[in-house]
């Protein structure tokens, strides 16, 4: 350990700070203000609402103006607050009154640190990340002295306030692009990307001729394999055996825009071999490590098209071909999640793999010949798709679904080919200079992180403000709270026998 700044010392959280422990019924303070863990926004110490506690039926935590709510769940959030109000807050989290030892400010502060939140997250074990104040005790601080701890949470309100607001900035810009994304892929599928180029090309097939050859060829393949079954059985076709084909449901087109001249809408259904779903899996994936078979949940899928297989898991073959066969999916079919929130990530599965597998919360839409993939995925993800999704899903218990029957009923507007072609190489052109811009402003706010942690580590090992030799060190307030906490404990009221002679 490097020699401790003047006037410092090592100590334990629970050498400094006690919390406080008072359950209530939300009940007797129905008009206090409430802070629930979903009120909290990660990683920046702010509330984002609060609620009256009237709307509430759990027991909570009160809290007095200026104590610290330290979100023990999901510790590798770092939610924090420190309210200016009083009120109740769930029993998520733990409050930490005012200490005679410790800046609260200074408190909050530190546990917004990298190492005390690595500390956390160390602590829990298993499926719930929850933590207790007992685990956190343990966590070793350098303690400054009390004055010196005022100087560094002003100087770090100072430099803070500075890079909050170019993060701030960067957050805004972002916003901005992200707006200019779903603006660009509605032009796309309202067909005004391409006004310009069908001006100057006449399609080989409009959209109209196009869906009604893929209904065409798609009755021929039922009718093909009906006959091919009739002929394994050893038997002669029925009489109007042709009119059992389920016909693919209609799109309902009503409040939909009005599509260009040589667009048409069809339904998912009409545009897809099919739309299913995937399996729940097995509860060991790929137990020999063999990473086979690419297994994509609902984390794999993004906003943007691609899939993120940072963090990926693989089942083995036997599995992928028995117990998952249903569920397999290659190259070119486009996914969805239908569980949420959120709803409507998608991808398009590249050839990284032969092979894929997918979950149960993953819808797979696998284009007909005649319809371009990445044209399915880029208005899945647009915001004409996306609302009409969006209003058709169903909430139970805060989570959100969509149904394969509102998927297969979804509207689509169907351009010519040769136009859905020129329509994808605008978008992609496109989309290159926003992800350009979008990775310059991520790299910014990565930078403005470690800047952030650069400046806490600064001022937790004594290097951001000066020592005043004239500060009472830390080791003689230590030594006078312990001295206070003994007074207290040796005048506490005696029980039992010894109360009723006392009395």
């Amino acid at each position: 350990m490097s020699e401790l700044p003047r006037g410092w010392i090592q100590v334990f959280l629970s050498d400094v700070v006690e919390p406080s422990s008072e359950r209530v019924s939300p009940a007797t303070m129905p008009t206090a203000h409430y802070i629930g863990m979903e009120h909290v926004e990660a990683h920046t110490n702010k509330i984002l609402a609060t609620v009256p506690a009237s709307t509430m039926a759990s027991s909570a935590v009160s809290f007095a103006a200026g104590n610290v709510l330290y979100g023990r769940m999901r510790p590798y959030l770092n939610k924090v607050v420190r309210p200016k109000f009083g009120g109740l807050a769930s029993a998520e989290f733990i409050v930490f009154p005012e200490s005679a030892a410790l800046d609260l400010d200074f408190l909050l502060k530190r546990f917004s640190s990298s190492d005390f939140v690595q500390f956390a997250c160390s602590q829990y074990e298993g499926d719930r990340p929850r933590v207790k104040f007992e685990q956190l005790s343990k966590f070793t601080l350098n303690l400054p002295p009390r004055a010196e701890q005022t100087r560094i949470v002003a100087k770090l309100e100072e430099l803070l306030s500075d890079l909050d607001a170019g993060v701030a900035e960067l957050k805004a810009a972002q916003k901005k692009l992200a707006q200019y994304r779903q603006s660009l892929l509605k032009a796309a599928v309202e067909g005004a990307l391409t006004a310009a180029w069908r001006t100057q090309h006449q399609p080989t097939e409009t959209g109209a001729q196009l869906l009604q050859r893929i209904l065409q060829e798609r009755r021929a393949r039922w009718e093909a394999r009906q006959l091919a079954k009739f002929a394994e059985q050893g038997k002669t076709p029925p009489k109007d055996w042709q009119k059992k084909y389920p016909e693919p449901v209609q799109p309902d087109t009503t409040g939909l825009p009005e599509l260009p001249q040589g667009w048409v809408w069809a339904s998912g259904e009409q545009l897809c071999e099919f739309i299913t779903k995937g399996t729940t899996p097995p509860k060991e994936l790929d137990p020999r490590g063999q990473k086979t078979i690419p297994f994509l949940r609902v984390t794999n899928l993004t906003d943007r098209g691609e899939l993120d297989l940072s963090d990926g898991v693989f089942v083995s073959v036997e599995t992928h071909r028995g117990f998952l066969a249903r569920s397999a999916v290659y190259p070119n079919d486009v996914l969805m999640n239908i569980v949420g929130p959120p709803l409507g990530q998608v991808a398009v599965v590249p050839p990284t793999f032969a092979e894929w597998n997918i979950n149960q919360a993953i819808a797979i839409f696998r284009a007909v010949e005649g319809v371009l993939p990445s044209f399915i995925c880029r208005y899945l993800l647009s915001p004409v798709a996306q609302q009409w999704l969006k209003a058709r899903s169903k909430t139970t218990a805060g989570q959100t679904n969509l149904t394969l029957e509102v998927c297969r009923s979804l509207p689509f507007p169907l351009p010519p080919k040769d136009e859905q072609q020129a329509l994808l190489g605008s978008i992609e052109t496109a989309m290159k200079a926003l992800a350009s811009q979008e990775q310059a402003i991520d790299h910014a706010l990565q930078q403005s992180t470690a800047q952030r942690q650069n400046i806490l580590r600064a001022a937790f090992s004594g290097q951001l403000v000066p020592q005043d030799p004239h500060d009472e060190p830390a080791s003689a307030l230590l030594e006078r709270i312990r001295a206070e906490r003994a007074a207290q404990g040796a005048v506490k009221k005696p029980r039992g026998r010894k109360a009723k002679e006392a009395a």
